[in-house]
Parts: C-alpha cells; structure tokens; sequence
C-alpha cells in the first residue's frame, strides 16, 4: 500500500476478536470499540463510546458548521464468529497478505469497508484541517446480531443524528475497479414451522399407515411453496410487487455478469429460478420463499425404522418493493394452515423481518455517489440492487427521514462469513479515494 500506516491501522483492527454473538467475547467488542475512538479523537474528532443494552456505539463528529451538508457515515466493528477454525488457512485473528489480499475474519465485513471512510476522513483533515461537511461517524458494535439496539439508539439521539443522507460501505462490488452503487435491497420476513404428531417416536412398521408422520407433513407444507417453475404458490405473494423499470433491465443486461459465473462462484450444477427472468433479476429483485433448514427423526447412521413424534421447517422470505413483512407472514400463515394435512398439530412461530429498501440512484446525493465512483475507479460504476437485506437501512429511512448511499467495496469472492475471509488492498485504496472524493461531491450538491 501507498501508506503503511493505513496498513497498520486495517492489521490492528483486524486483531480484535470482537465477535458479538459470543459473551465471551464482550470484553473484545468493547475494547474494539475503544480503540476506534482513540483512532477518532487522534484525528481530531470529537469521539466516545456510547453503551447500549447489549454492546457499545463509538460515535464521532467534526465541528459543525451553519449551511453545509450533514453526512453520516454507517458502518459495524463486530464481526461473525470464525468457525470452523480447521478450515482457514491461517488464524482469523492475525490478519495475512497473501498478493492483493489481507486474510481475516471480519477483513471485509465490515472492517476494512469502515476503515476505508475513517481513514479518508484522517488524510482529509491532514491535509486540509476538516472535511467539507458536517460529518458524523457511527459504527455499531451488534450488526451481526441484527443490530438489537440501534433503532433505540437512533430515536434516543435524533437530534444528535440528524443528517442529510448517509454512507455505508456493507455491500457488494461487482468486480475488481468497477464501482458500484447499490440502490436496492430485498426485506426480509423468517417462519419456524414445528409440526407434532404422537406422543413418542412410534414403530413404522406396527404404526405406520395408521398414525399421521410429521416428517412427511412438514414435506408437505415445503412442496405447496412453489410451483414446478419455481414461482412461490402462496395467494397474493405477488400483488405488491413492483416490476422493474426499462432503465433497470437495460442497464442491468450490460453488466459484466453471467450465468457461467454465478454457477462458478456457487459450485451449484445448474441454475434453477422463477421462469422468464435473467439470473440477476431473479436475485435482485423478485421475492423468494427459501428452506433455511429442516429436519425431524433419526439423524444417525443406518435405519431407525420410526414414525418421528415432530419435525420441523425455519422458512425465510426475501421480499421486494412494496410487499410488506407483516402482511407476507400473514399470507403464508393462512397458507399454512391451508396446507396442513389431518393427523398433525401445526404451530408457526414468526421470527424477524425487515422492510425492503429502494432509493433513486440517478438524483440528488444519488449523482453525487455516481462521480465519486467514476473519478475513483475510473470506470462509470455499476447501478444494481443486492438480493440480501440490511434492515437498519430502512431504519435510517423511518428515524432519520433520509436516504443511503451504499457504495459497496466487497468482491464477490472475498468469503464473508466463512473460513478465509478476505479483502483486496487495492480495492481498500480505492475506497478511501471514493470516500474523499465523495465528501467532496455531497459538498458541492
């Protein structure tokens, strides 16, 4: 890299084990959190950790001036737990450089993307002595738990937060030097299915045919979904749904991407989808009705001939504009129960969900995340949706009453979540450019 130090501060950051979903690691969040602050005021902003009911917010500001743009810049300090540790190369914990990329957990997601904008902002004011807006700084410590408490911490500091548009590196970049903006994102809604039948696991062959198998009434219940070309079968799924643009299928039928890449990036033997849409469309903006897991019997080796006494089935939804999360979930309850075969209790738990997120890309702050991407990478940037869901950004939306940015610096096959996560140094470079650059062109907007 240009600048070691920027390197030191990505591998000190990286070093902190601050993994949120495990208590053991609460001392870990917090000392991450503390040290950013440090990283902040040494920058000359006003920084300080802030405590929820769970784990911290580090949040930090410059001096505030009458009449310029407020930008927040979003990003999270937790990260995913490393396991399983057998399958990385080298510890997660101690960041490697192996060519263009730095191997850790928590590298791209969402360290290395934060850090891009934090250190664009300290180069900025070493060089200039501010930035040119009124700039806030909030990264939260619980994104990868669903970020439990920070819708409380947004109303609770409203005023302390009120902002003309945020920024927020979490997503994806198509590839390597092809900027992108991603303007959409699909809602989420999760279902747990339990399904009961006797009392006690029963013998197949004394009761079979006569007592109802709660493993093959939760197959049951999956199979009604969908139809054979993989449209979701639930009444009404679809009414909300709101078709793509012209300029949406135009622009999106240039993109560098392909069917041949997306099986290479899966591993999956062919691609399989709702019928008379391209493979991007389908992951970016039509909904889904998806199996995230589901069991029931025996597990082990060999036969254990039984009637299982219950089974179950977790179901997520990826939704689009303007389907709403609580009346999807009502809709697949009434499918359920519709679909339920006699012989069986049928209990549905509803789990989390968020709102889907659309913002036009082509105007206003929009045209200002356009340039910066252009001048950064050098090529005219990418204009998509992601098929995942980040529901604080509708939140930003319902709290804060204004409009994201998402300018993404994760390549497709920097493995968030999984063994060997990675991040490009010359896509982290390039973030920080795109970051001054694009404090520049809100300023000037």
């Amino acid at each position: 890299m240009s600048n070691p130090q920027h390197l030191d501060d990505l591998f000190t950051f990286l070093r902190f084990p601050s993994v949120s979903t495990d208590s053991r690691h609460a001392g870990d969040v917090v000392a991450c959190g503390a040290w950013l602050v440090a990283k902040l005021s040494g920058m000359g902003l006003a920084a300080a950790l802030h405590p929820t009911a769970r784990h911290p917010v580090v949040l930090a500001k410059n001096k505030h001036v009458e009449g310029r743009p407020t930008v927040l810049i979003y990003g999270h300090y937790d990260v995913q737990p490393a396991d399983p540790l057998e399958l990385w190369d080298s510890p997660p914990f101690e960041p490697r450089v192996e060519g263009d990329r730095v191997y850790a957990r928590g590298s791209t997601d969402n360290k290395g993307q934060i850090l891009a904008h934090i250190l664009a902002v300290g180069e900025t004011i070493d060089e200039k002595g501010d930035v040119p807006v009124n700039l806030i700084i909030l990264v939260e410590g619980e994104e990868e738990i669903g970020s439990p408490n920070l819708e409380v911490f947004l109303k609770e500091h409203r005023d302390a937060l009120k902002c003309d548009v945020v920024a927020v590196s979490d997503t994806g970049m198509l590839e390597k030097g092809l900027g992108t903006f991603t303007y959409g994102l699909r809602g989420i809604a999760c279902i747990e299915i339990k399904v009961t039948g006797p009392s006690m696991d029963l013998h197949s062959g004394i009761f079979g045919g006569t007592v109802a198998n709660p493993a093959t009434a939760v197959a049951q219940i999956v199979a009604s979904l969908h139809d054979a070309d993989g449209r979701v079968a639930v009444p009404g799924f679809y009414d909300r749904v709101q078709p793509l643009a012209d300029w949406e299928i135009e622009g999106w039928s240039k993109l560098p991407l392909s069917e041949e890449a997306t099986l290479k990036l899966t591993g999956a033997p062919s691609l399989f989808g709702e019928a008379g849409f391209s493979d991007h469309e389908r992951r970016w903006a039509r909904p889904t009705a998806e199996v995230n897991g589901i069991g029931g019997g025996y597990q082990g080796e060999g036969s254990k001939t039984i009637i299982p006494k219950e089974a179950f089935v977790k179901l997520s939804f990826r939704l689009v504009p303007d389907q709403d999360p609580g009346e999807i979930l009502g809709l697949v309850q009434k499918h359920i129960e519709a679909h339920s075969p006699p012989g069986v209790r049928v209990e549905v738990k509803l789990g989390h969900a968020g709102k889907p997120y659309l913002t036009n890309p082509q105007d206003g702050y929009g045209n200002a995340a356009r340039e910066a991407l252009l001048e950064a990478f050098g090529r005219e940037p990418a204009l998509i949706r992601e098929g995942g869901s980040i529901p604080i950004i509708q939140t930003f939306r319902d709290v804060l009453g204004v409009d994201t940015l998402m300018l993404g610096l994760a390549l497709p096959d920097c493995q968030i979540h999984a063994p060997n996560e990675n991040f490009s140094l010359s896509v982290f470079e390039g973030g920080i450019r795109m970051s001054r650059l694009l404090l520049d062109a809100i300023a000037r907007a």
